[in-house]
């Protein structure tokens, strides 16, 4: 048997349990450290933005630093686990699932700077706000998420998502809900194409377009009609997947599950009362293909070459970037692969590469990897220590390995639990001895449907 085909159940209910439990469940996910002094200092710390990273530094640093003056700069009253809505959009789980007060995870003692940053004065060191006044910092930790450019694709709005087939699992919970409808009535329609779509920029939980195809072709076959159904992916590269041997799995399961590869189309344009999609080819000639369901246009000013398919349900994933105010400040990118669009920091340290009072963390840095839940709880601990050894003037003791970790469902009821870094080209990096990456798992599934949440509420709350 090859190793894509093997048993998703291999490793049976009753042996996971059995393991969950000896180690505890909470250990598994939970780092435990020991618990570091603290320090004193009068410093003012400005937090921008009250998702997973930036509310994992606030919990950290409140209790780490006696006497510093720390804001946190987050307009939501609502923090949503959004790890959660692929499932939600796949008919799993329901929208309410994903939502806690942020009141819950905020520190006493923070303060709480309920409106957003509208910019930043990096040479003098404040905060602008939404309503024009400013923060004043002596360190800044970037925390803002990333922006999702659906501008950038022509006629695309998310408030399409939900009506004309237009599904896009990134939009907002009430977006996944609505994919999830888009995705029901495509269905009950019987028959049709769907096509599924990813984007030329890094992108926050690069396996969700991935996933949202799986877990689609999952219900497609529950529906006893598959044959009925067209399913195309459509790659603005040659690859699906960072992670080598990931990326050469979804491959094959995509070929072997009848789904039809498309490599190096970019989506540039959407007709949503027509149900039609424009394609910009963005490889080499060489590699263009032409396909009779294909309508090729005419090229654009820049000699790219375009095509208009029709659709049923199409799943959109926008080009993504740091948010405009970040992209406006001196803390973006000057040169390198980042220029421009995300912040430019150190990707071992998370210290910005110009401004040592400034770090990253989250999916605004600019770094190969790194946009996921995963990636933030190995982060938190490595911005923790350095912007302490920094406010001391001492050498910044720890560095960031790359560590990002995506459960890639691969069908509903089953997964694989990819953890990988930085380093020789993105190999494994496993935590746990009864899960094999490279393989889909039952498993793997239950701790992406049941145990990975309550381990992101610790990392919020800074234990973990």
């Amino acid at each position: 048997m090859s190793r894509h085909a093997r048993d998703p159940s291999r490793l049976d209910r009753r042996q996971f349990l059995k393991l969950s439990a000896g180690a505890g469940a909470a250990g598994l996910l939970y780092s435990s450290g020991l618990q570091a002094r603290s320090v004193s200092t009068n410093a003012r710390i400005v937090i921008i933005g009250g998702g997973a990273g930036g509310m994992a530094m606030a919990n950290r640093l409140s209790r780490r630093l006696d006497g510093a003056r720390i804001s946190l700069v987050e307009p939501r009253e609502v923090h949503h686990y959004q790890p959660g809505w692929t499932l939600v959009a796949s008919g799993v789980w329901r929208p309410e699932k994903t939502m806690r007060p942020n009141s819950r995870f905020v520190p006493g003692g923070v303060d709480w700077v309920r409106q957003p940053a509208a910019g930043i004065d990096a040479a003098n060191r404040k905060v602008e706000l939404g309503d024009g006044s400013q923060l004043d910092y002596d360190y800044l930790v970037v925390a803002t998420g990333l922006q999702l450019n659906y501008h950038l694709i022509d006629g695309m709005s998310p408030d399409l998502v939900g009506s004309h087939g237009i599904g896009s699992v990134y939009a907002s919970i009430e977006g996944a809900a609505r994919t999830r409808d888009a995705i029901d009535s495509w269905i009950a329609q019987g028959s049709g194409k769907g096509i599924f779509t990813a984007a030329p920029t890094p992108v926050k939980c690069a396996g969700a377009p991935l996933k949202m195809t799986f877990t689609t072709l999952s219900r497609l076959e529950a529906s006893g009609r598959r044959d009925a159904f067209q399913v195309e992916f459509m790659a603005p590269g040659a690859g699906l997947f960072s992670q080598p041997y990931v990326n050469d799995f979804v491959k094959q399961r995509f070929d072997d599950q009848g789904v039809t590869r498309r490599h190096h189309y970019r989506i540039s344009a959407i007709d949503p009362q027509a149900r039609e999609a424009e394609f910009t080819f963005v490889g080499p000639d060489s590699e263009f293909t032409s396909h009779h369901e294909l309508r090729e246009a005419e090229f654009s000013a820049e000699g790219e070459r375009k095509v208009v398919t029709d659709y049923d349900f199409i799943h959109v994933v926008p080009p993504m970037s740091a948010p405009d105010f970040v992209k406006a400040s001196d803390l973006i990118a000057q040169d390198g692969p980042f220029r421009g669009e995300w912040l430019d920091v150190d990707i071992y340290t998370l210290q910005h590469n110009r401004y040592p009072e400034v770090f990253g963390i989250g999916d605004v840095i600019g770094a190969p990897i790194n946009k996921t839940a995963a990636s933030v709880k190995a982060q938190a601990p490595v911005v923790e220590a350095n912007l302490i050894a920094q406010i001391q003037g001492q050498a910044l003791p720890l560095r960031h390995n790359g560590y990002t970790s995506c459960p890639m469902i691969t069908g509903i009821g089953k997964a694989m639990l990819v953890e990988f870094g930085y380093e020789d080209n993105f190999a494994f990096l496993p935590s746990f001895p009864f899960i094999d990456p490279r393989d889909e798992s039952w498993a793997a599934w239950v701790m992406k449907d049941r145990m990975l949440q309550p381990a992101y509420y610790a990392v919020l709350e800074g234990q973990a």
